[in-house]
């Protein structure tokens, strides 16, 4: 199996010959208790959202390996305006399917304690324009969805009247795809008019979901298909993901382990890796200090079976490093049984960080009870969402970095802010609200 130090999974199959037939109607048993829904991709937050003054229908100002994206922007006029004057784009990030801008202004304009103040209200009373960038297909390349970040870059600025530099910037892997954009208009002698690039919580070195979550998509979808790892397959999740797996069964190495990935992060290179000419802010829902969560590595987290046992699925923590440690398995019989055992992958679940209901999300979905603490897992560490200075490829860097204690020029940021504790990957906090209106307001 793996050897020590190498970050990998490796697959134990128990059964002999997973080609035995399986008898009359399994097959139809085991799809009345799959669950459906594609895996990890969140519902927009519910409520009204204000009304656009405009829509923009974007296409691409470039195409990715003959690849073209499509999008849509809402545009949201700031006081007093009847037209863009003092644009700020915010792209929408990590999800599957088309964006749903009114689901984006709701979770951007939630009211948050202690005085139940909304982020958006507030930049449109300042005179800051509002548009939020949807794409077509979120979980494509992010290099295509950059070309409409490009376009509706260009859109504001032929449509803003005056000279106010452009604030732009996104949410999650929305912060990606437009710092590609602003550095390969850049990279192509094309001025974008951006005067601040705005990241929150951006995974700028990766993001994380549990190996044995990724490998569960795949093997609900494998037995009913209707899409469960279609997210997780992305091209996107490959390009964000520091480990993936591309199947179920698969054994090998994890970080890094996408081509996409591999490609994406030469092609920042390529382009500049950050655009120069904006001052560059971000925010993190992680804490800066080096405290984590309290979730243990190597922990059990649910135990599923339905059938009486013929059909059911183990899932752990993520444990630390070691060699051949457990994460879980699954099985579906005669159909399916395995083990997983990962080597040399640190415990990301309990670090600082953006989280993400990964485990309750699956636990859920297929009906298995579970623990509130073990609901949500780190999904963007703080060390990645601040732009610390250090190899995305391989990840030498502590998770628990006390980020406090470092110097500016540790970051690959001009400024950036993290929340006061671990909240939730792209929810809006007094902390971190309070920050950015501060610094758009100078």
């Amino acid at each position: 199996m793996a050897t020590q130090g190498a970050a990998r999974i490796d697959v134990v199959r128990a059964l002999r010959q997973e080609s035995e037939p399986a008898p009359a109607g399994r097959a139809e048993e085991v799809a009345r208790v799959m669950p459906r829904e594609v895996f990890f991709a969140t519902p927009p937050p519910a409520g009204q959202a204000r009304t656009a003054d405009e829509v923009w229908t974007l296409g691409a100002a470039w195409s990715h390996q003959g690849r073209s994206a499509a999008g849509t922007a809402a545009v949201h006029y700031g006081a007093g305006h009847d037209r863009l004057v003092r644009p700020m784009i915010i792209a929408d990030g990590f999800n599957h399917g088309p964006s749903d801008l009114a689901g984006l202004w709701n979770q951007l304009d939630t009211p948050y304690p202690p005085h139940q103040q909304c982020l958006l209200d507030q930049l449109l009373a300042q005179g800051i324009d509002v548009v939020l960038l949807g794409f077509a297909a979120r979980h494509g390349h992010i290099q295509a969805n950059a070309g409409v970040a490009a376009a509706c870059v260009r859109r504001a600025i032929e449509e803003r009247s005056g000279h106010a530099p452009l604030i732009v910037g996104g949410l999650g892997v929305g912060g990606l795809i437009t710092r590609y954009a602003l550095a390969e208009m850049e990279n192509r002698g094309e001025d974008h008019q951006t005067g601040t690039y705005l990241s929150y919580d951006t995974p700028h070195n990766g993001a994380w979901i549990p190996l044995v979550l990724q490998q569960l998509a795949y093997f609900s979808q494998s037995l009913v298909p209707a899409g469960q790892a279609d997210l997780v397959s992305s091209p996107m999740a490959q390009q964000v993901l520091w480990a993936w797996v591309e199947s179920g069964r698969y054994s090998g190495p994890v970080a890094t382990a996408s081509l996409l990935r591999v490609e994406f992060l030469e092609d920042l290179r390529r382009v500049g890796w950050f655009p120069v000419r904006p001052r560059k802010l971000g925010v993190s829902n992680g804490a800066a200090d080096g405290t984590g969560r309290n979730i243990p590595p190597d922990d059990p987290v649910f135990e599923w079976s339905e059938l009486g046992g013929l059909v059911g699925a183990s899932v752990r923590t993520q444990p630390e490093r070691g060699r051949d440690r457990l994460v879980g398995g699954m099985r579906a019989l005669p159909l399916w049984a395995s083990r997983s055992y990962t080597s040399g992958v640190p415990s990301f679940d309990g670090a600082p960080g953006g989280t993400m209901p990964c485990y309750g999300m699956v636990a859920d979905g297929f009906g298995a009870p579970i623990e509130g603490r073990y609901r949500s897992a780190c999904f963007v560490p703080s060390v990645s969402s601040v732009a610390l200075q250090y190899d995305p490829l391989e990840w030498p860097v502590d998770l628990y970095t006390d980020i406090t204690a470092l110097s500016p020029e540790h970051s690959q940021l001009d400024d950036y802010h993290c929340d006061a504790h671990n909240s939730e990957h792209g929810k809006v906090t007094a902390t971190l609200a309070e920050w950015i209106l501060g610094q758009l307001g100078k």
